[in-house]
């Protein structure tokens, strides 16, 4: 029989997260995200709970534990605010899981300690202005010259690149032609602060607000040929196989905000009275309650299914879009029930619901959008 539930030592982990959440992320997150700030403090404490370490070997500084494991997590801070569980997320899958999967172990040594802790943050610059979906039409450039390599572009969405935390950006750039005339791609480690490299301004963003993501520019930037990550010409592959695992993680990021809107339902359907009595005990607000509680634990299912694959060393490629796919169309709809359940307050920013309605419709588009999941989707089944 399949058994979904948590050993022992991921239920103490899930509740470790989610007693973090609720006493240290609630009672302060909602002026961070009106001020569009990001919380430091709060990224350095769950930095000192190991949450940026999850899946990483002790060896370097990592808690030994599994991707499952950050999923979890992810979904226990999702619950409660979705702008510190894509921090971790993007801290995690996109800045330090390029360095450990594809690096060299000089490279492993010299950044993921301090990844792991959480005193460091890194990011991924893939996105550029033009490109969105189209990450193969890379424009940025990196030429090898006297032992470095010079980079030449622009970036667009990069999150977590721009904070009094973050120490490097790993880009793709084009080094050359491949030999079938397409351009070949590769990863190059560029560390903050190097001359020429430039982080814009934070975006102004409907969500996510209390989360880091700007533009970035590079102009004749200079760093030493040993920072290529992975093989040369390999980037874009490199960058597909992060992918296919960071969208099991935006599935379990996308079933938290599902569960937490439920969540705040429930609480706000037994407490608000109208017509004599709480509007729970009205059937219309039971059966969208209801509604919602089913989708999140269908959507629970499916990034449960596909970590079990990637875990087991099986493909998982269809069942990491099919979670990501529908958790996330999932948690728009939830977030769109929960305001309705909170009639005019649903609108306004005091309630956590207003921030998750806000939040939910970018994880229809972040690490693949809806449409590319579908492709992908009907791709592996042989359709097209």
């Amino acid at each position: 029989m399949l058994d979904y539930r948590l050993d022992a030592e991921t239920e103490a982990l899930r509740k470790t997260v989610r007693q973090f959440a609720q006493e240290v992320i609630a009672p302060q997150i909602g002026e961070f995200y009106e001020r569009d700030e990001f919380p430091t403090q709060i990224v350095r404490q769950m930095g000192e709970l190991g949450l940026f370490g999850l899946p990483f070997p002790e060896e370097y500084g990592g808690a030994g534990g599994t991707y499952f494991d950050l999923c979890v997590v992810l979904e226990e801070l999702a619950r409660v605010d979705s702008s510190m569980a894509i921090t971790v997320e993007a801290g995690v899958s996109l800045g330090a899981m390029p360095i450990y999967r594809f690096g060299t172990e000089e490279q492993k040594r010299v950044w993921l300690p301090r990844l792991c802790s959480g005193e460091a943050l890194g990011a991924f610059g893939l996105t550029e202005p033009g490109g969105g979906s189209d990450a193969g039409a890379t424009r940025t450039s990196a030429r090898l010259e006297d032992g470095h390599w010079v980079i030449n572009g622009s970036k667009a969405f990069i999150t977590n690149s721009g904070t009094d935390l973050t120490e490097l950006v790993i880009v793709t750039a084009v080094t050359g032609t491949r030999a079938d005339g397409g351009k070949e791609i590769s990863a190059i480690l560029v560390p903050s602060g190097t001359p020429g490299f430039v982080v814009g301004q934070r975006y102004s963003k409907v969500g996510w607000n209390a989360s880091d993501t700007r533009e970035l520019s590079f102009t004749d930037v200079r760093v030493p040929e040993e920072n290529l990550v992975g093989e040369r010409g390999r980037g874009y592959a490199q960058f597909l196989s992060i992918l296919d695992e960071g969208r099991i993680a935006i599935s379990a990021l996308s079933v938290g905000l599902a569960q937490g809107c439920v969540d705040e339902s429930v609480k706000y359907a037994g407490e608000r009275e109208a017509f004599g009595q709480p509007i729970g005990k009205n059937q219309a607000i039971q059966f969208m309650i209801a509604d919602m509680e089913v989708r999140a634990s269908t959507a629970r299912l499916a990034y449960y299914r596909a970590a079990e694959k990637m875990l087991r060393g099986e493909p998982f490629k269809r069942e990491a879009s099919i979670a990501k796919l529908y958790s996330s169309e999932v948690a728009m709809d939830n977030a769109r029930y929960a305001t309705q359940v909170h009639g005019g307050y649903g609108f306004m920013n005091e309630f956590p619901v207003g921030r998750f309605y806000r939040d939910a419709k970018i994880l229809e588009i972040g690490e693949g959008t809806s449409e590319v999941q579908r492709m992908l989707i009907a791709r592996d089944l042989g359709v097209g």
